[in-house]
């Protein structure tokens, strides 16, 4: 089987539907798949539902899905750098479900592995709680969380080989395997690409029965979200 796609547009052309449940993965603009992004916003879908940590800032990442209005309704656990998102928010225009962040984590792993539903701590007695199932477990409360289970998934790693199984760099581990295992379709934006059998299994971070399509981006862009420096 062939996982390896010529472009992000032909990656997603016949996956990507109007009202579907993204999820993105990535840290702030740290692995975030730039490209399948950019493809999935000249796709024209709308009212998508995306689920990630963050959306981006206003001219990058999921920040340009909120700038063409394709974003119907976001799952984050962090909206600070994006004032376009929190126009949209205050003005009743996009529906936002916070989510804190480790719970929006296992949400997808959970999905991921089959596990419709799990109890955390966090959350009891606040918000987040309201609503939802609350049940005692050797004398302290739980919130009962359902997973989420994705549509598509759009993850970025380092290094893939053409069965999928992937590597990815530092902090581009946060979420992306995560994301890629809820999603039913999910689909890999990678720099490189090796073949299969090149990689020594004890560094796969994903195994590529998780990972159904590849795009090489061998040359992304890599913003730097808050550049921080001091003097030489």
């Amino acid at each position: 089987m062939n996982k390896v796609y010529a472009s992000a547009r032909e990656a997603l052309a016949d996956i990507v539907r109007d009202g579907q449940t993204i999820a993105v993965g990535g840290f702030g603009l740290c692995g975030i798949p730039e490209a399948l992004i950019l493809a999935l916003r000249d796709s024209g879908v709308k009212n998508l539902t995306c689920v990630s940590n963050n959306a981006g800032i206003d001219d990058a990442g999921l920040g340009l899905l909120l700038a063409t209005r394709q974003i119907r309704k976001m799952i984050s656990s962090y909206v600070g750098e994006n004032k376009e998102f929190e126009r949209q928010y205050l003005a009743g225009e996009l529906e936002v479900e916070f989510t804190p962040q480790g719970t929006l984590a296992e949400k997808l792993r959970a999905g991921g592995a089959g596990i419709p539903a799990f109890y955390t701590p966090t959350g009891v007695g606040t918000l987040i709680a309201e609503g939802k199932e609350i049940r005692e477990f050797d004398g302290k409360k739980y919130v009962m969380e359902r997973s989420i289970v994705a549509d598509v998934a759009l993850v970025k790693a380092q290094v893939a080989d053409r069965a999928g199984n992937l590597i990815f760099n530092k902090t581009a581990r946060n979420f992306n395997p995560n994301a890629a295992m809820a999603g039913k379709v999910a689909v890999a934006e990678v720099e490189n690409l090796v073949e299969t059998g090149e990689l020594n299994p004890d560094q796969v971070h994903l195994p590529g029965i998780y990972v159904h399509r590849i795009v090489v981006n061998a040359t992304p862009e890599k913003r730097i979200e808050q550049r921080t420096t001091r003097p030489a």
